[in-house]
């Protein structure tokens, strides 16, 4: 028997996984994601700071030349009684198909195909897009649809600029967007200009779908998406710092670079220009069902991110001394958020302080067979509660989507 499918039995189809951190030479870091304060710049000043915990990953990171190998891979830890043992999530579905992640999924994708992170800056990032599967797909990627929730957990300030544009303002026309992209070197293009901010709030969320232009605020953000890492930056200049003008071709087949028409068509113009857009894209967390009934239980469970087909997530509460066992339809990721106790074989925990390359106890990957019998969780707690997101793939049999 292989260690992959040893850590299978070890877990009873709960695999535990280590901390994926991904840094963005871009971007500075909003030190809310449990990160040692000595350890957001531990990769050199040339690679920027930590900014992204990636969960559940099988997509490698597209962070340049100074990539560092497996980077954005989540991996399994099996002990074998001696030792850990560590082997990426990756390889475990390639090897393990349809016993971890469903047959439903592996027939269709032959994959895990999203992946969640967090996202931690001090301020705004550029506007920029997503391409859809058929530009991703000119450059061998697949197009990428996302959407935010702001963990209460993980926001006890809210950066420099908690807010967020969306789309352009109605009645811009594509030539003034152009003319904005062709200034990109010209030091600020004043893209968003033409668009609007969001107020963000805490317990909230938003869904993004490709074509969309955001430029994401400085709250810490958990961001379920499809497993592609393709974007572009459109605008030149955020918060004081220059984006560099290779981020705005990025995605760009090489063929067509210079082609500021053809940036242009990356950009959904009826999504974008939508009066209604905060109607379409903003998400309340909706109870799975009656609230009551779900304390009567001992746990609540929300929908936080429910208008993508693409991927869906859920906050899972357990209320203080409670023994809940959850069952759902499909394979999921999850991170603890809060809290602390015991989920199927594992001890579970949130640490308050994290070093780099330091195991904890706080991620895991549920397989479709031990969602669908049932997790059960107890909360050792007379007090805290254990709350987990809980991100899966396309097309969850147990959403309704709007």
């Amino acid at each position: 028997m292989s260690d992959i499918a040893k850590a299978l039995e070890q877990g009873k189809g709960v695999l535990r996984l280590t901390p994926t951190w991904v840094p963005r030479s871009f971007c500075v870091p909003g030190r809310r994601i449990k990160l040692h304060p000595d350890d957001y710049y531990v990769l050199g000043g040339e690679r920027g700071g930590i900014d992204e915990r990636w969960l559940s990953s099988t997509c490698a990171a597209e962070n340049g030349p100074l990539t560092g190998e497996n980077e954005g891979l989540s991996h399994v830890v099996y002990n074998d009684g001696e030792k850990d043992i560590l082997f990426t999530l990756k390889d475990a579905i390639d090897e393990l198909k349809g016993e971890i992640i469903g047959d439903r999924l592996w027939d269709e994708y032959k994959s895990w195909p999203m992946y969640s992170k967090f996202f931690d800056n001090m301020g705004p990032l550029p506007h920029h897009i997503h391409h859809n599967d058929e530009k991703a797909a000119l450059v061998g990627q697949n197009g990428k649809p996302e959407a935010y929730y702001f963990p209460p957990q993980l926001n006890n300030h809210g950066g420099d600029f908690p807010y967020t544009f969306f789309g352009i303002t109605p009645g811009t026309t594509k030539e003034q967007i152009k003319e904005c992209l062709m200034n990109f070197t010209k030091g600020d293009n004043k893209i968003t200009n033409y668009s609007a901010a969001q107020r963000l709030e805490p317990g909230t969320g938003w869904y993004v779908p490709p074509g969309v232009l955001h430029a994401p605020g400085s709250l810490c953000t958990y961001e379920p998406q499809k497993a592609s890492d393709i974007f572009a930056m459109y605008q030149s200049l955020v918060n004081e710092a220059i984006v560099p003008e290779e981020l705005l071709w990025k995605g760009t087949p090489k063929d067509k670079i210079g082609d500021y028409d053809e940036l242009v068509s990356v950009i959904d113009w009826e999504l974008n220009t939508d009066p209604n857009i905060v109607e379409k894209f903003f998400m309340q967390p909706k109870p799975v069902k009656p609230v009551a009934e779900m304390e009567a239980e001992g746990y609540i469970d929300n929908w936080i991110c429910y208008k993508a087909t693409d991927f869906s997530a859920k906050e899972l509460t357990i209320l203080p001394g409670a023994t809940v066992t959850v069952k759902d339809s499909a394979a999921y990721g999850m991170i603890v958020m809060q809290g602390h106790g015991k989920m199927g074989e594992w001890n579970i925990e949130t640490p308050a302080l994290i070093r780099y390359g330091q195991l904890t106890n706080d991620e895991f990957f549920v397989t479709e067979k031990a969602a669908k019998e049932g997790v059960t969780i107890t909360n050792y707690s007379a007090n805290d509660p254990i709350v987990i997101l809980k991100h899966f793939g396309p097309n969850n049999p147990d959403l309704v989507t709007e």
